[in-house]
């Protein structure tokens, strides 16, 4: 029988549990909402005034309406956030699109990607941030090291590359162009000049972790020097790995220079 104490703590976590994924939930739904409002706000500018004015009586609009705002409504609504809006609804401009990734992307996602140049690098960005669950600081850290420009897709002929992100978009087909790199960046693993083989793989190893982000999060780590026998001979695969989006497994084969 459960003591009163005992009963208590249970009924306790239970309502708590419930208190917390509510507050999630709402949370959810209020970026949603702002982050919506803050496309149809940068839509409304930049259909009714920029394209249709010159740059310069546009720009004084935009500077005069911030203030306006602002003054009503706080910061979150200078000239500075109108000129975000603006340009998130110009490189997004359709709501579906905008709609379906509002789950998964806040606003300060958006405010990352909006100002990268190349579309095809915009919209990689974008989805993999939805398909990995990249936080914000993730996504930034993924711009910073350039991460597109080292996959394979990068590589591609720009219309085969839009197609690949447009499967990954309306069918979540994460193609392995998207997944692997080259090179990758093992800064983190501390190791200088004069390391052996068997040094690297300790050390991946021993900071897993960072090594999984560097690689992509959809790795997960299964065994090292993991043997295989192909017609009687044995050999080692240094590190196994299986890919959950891409469903197989991936083996690493560790070698300088």
């Amino acid at each position: 029988m459960l003591t009163t104490q005992s009963e208590s703590k249970v009924l306790f976590q239970d309502i708590r549990k419930l208190i917390d994924e509510t507050r999630s939930s709402i949370a959810v739904a209020v970026n949603a909402g702002l982050t919506m409002l803050y496309w149809k706000i940068g839509k409304r500018i930049y259909q009714g005034t920029l394209q249709k004015n010159r740059a310069e009586y546009g720009k004084q609009i935009v500077s005069l309406l911030g203030r306006q705002l602002s003054t009503e409504y706080g910061r979150g609504f200078s000239e500075k956030s109108l000129r975000h809006m603006i340009r998130f609804a110009e490189v997004f401009p359709d709501e579906k699109i905008v709609s379906a990734l509002l789950r998964q992307l806040s606003w300060t996602h958006f405010v990352a990607i909006i100002y990268l140049s190349d579309p095809l690098k915009r919209d990689f960005y974008t989805e993999m941030c939805r398909v990995e669950h990249w936080n914000t600081r993730m996504l930034q850290r993924k711009i910073d090291s350039m991460l597109y420009e080292r996959t394979v897709l990068s590589k591609k002929p720009e219309k085969l590359a839009k197609m690949e992100l447009e499967q990954l978009r309306d069918e979540d087909r994460l193609t392995p162009d998207m997944v692997f790199g080259d090179p990758y960046l093992l800064d983190f693993l501390g190791l200088k000049n004069a390391y052996a083989e068997k040094d690297l793989e300790a050390a991946i190893l021993r900071e897993m972790e960072a090594f999984i982000l560097e690689i992509g999060v959809g790795f997960a780590f299964l065994e090292r020097q993991k043997r295989i026998t192909i017609d009687g001979e044995d050999f080692y695969i240094d590190l196994l790995f299986y890919h959950r989006q891409l469903r197989r497994l991936v083996a690493i084969e560790l070698k300088r220079g």
